[in-house]
């Protein structure tokens, strides 16, 4: 994905949730870095997103009221959803691009 640094935007991820998961009381937490950062997001990197259809985890992102405002540059997109149970799921979703 490709977005302009003065969008203000929803990010969108694909969660694979366990069969049979109601995760919807467990909001998910979202965390974009730049590319040359080659460690997992640190507990302060996570920004608290909400749920939408399929299911599928969003943050919005941009300098009007974003979670975050993101310069131009390459970012990794994880995501990290707590489903009941003994999981705690984090993963690398993706790439953004900001121009």
């Amino acid at each position: 994905m490709l977005i302009p640094a003065s969008s203000t935007e929803y990010v969108h991820v694909p969660v694979t949730v366990p069969q049979g998961v109601d995760v919807t009381g467990s909001p998910p937490k979202l965390a974009i870095l730049p590319v040359h950062v080659r460690t997992n997001p640190a507990l302060g990197d996570w920004k608290t997103g909400t749920w939408a259809s399929g299911p599928e985890a969003q943050l919005l992102i941009g300098p009007d009221g974003g979670a975050l405002t993101l310069t131009s540059g390459d970012y990794r997109v994880w995501v990290s959803f707590d489903p009941p149970g003994s999981e705690n799921i984090v993963r690398l979703a993706g790439y953004l691009g900001v121009s």
